[in-house]
């Protein structure tokens, strides 16, 4: 029975932390950069002329940070924007915190 219920909440509980996130990256500009996972072409070809790229591969899109970039991201066709960088958050690599302090 403790099993069945783990594996029932546990799977809750990470879809939860996730649109916390979400939200938070959509409602607050205090993360420096956004994580976009699995971009698609077309995300990448229509994102905003502003937008500062960080990284890109196939699993994630991260990007510098910038008032509005959720919304701007999400209307370019991003599924899912995440935060990156803050304690709790997605982790930035050493190359990635240099490019945002170069800015």
């Amino acid at each position: 029975m403790t099993i069945r219920r783990l594996a029932v909440a546990l799977p809750l509980v990470v879809l939860a932390w996730i649109l916390v996130m979400a939200g938070v990256m959509r409602l607050s500009d205090a993360a420096p950069a956004a994580v976009v996972p699995f971009p698609g072409r077309s995300l990448i070809e229509r994102l905003p002329n502003d937008a500062a790229l960080l990284d890109v591969n196939r699993a994630a899109l991260t990007l510098a940070n910038r008032p509005g970039l959720a919304r701007d991201l999400y209307a370019a066709g991003a599924w899912l924007v995440l935060p990156a960088g803050l304690t709790g958050c997605l982790p930035l690599s050493d190359a990635q915190r240099r490019a945002l302090l170069l800015r």
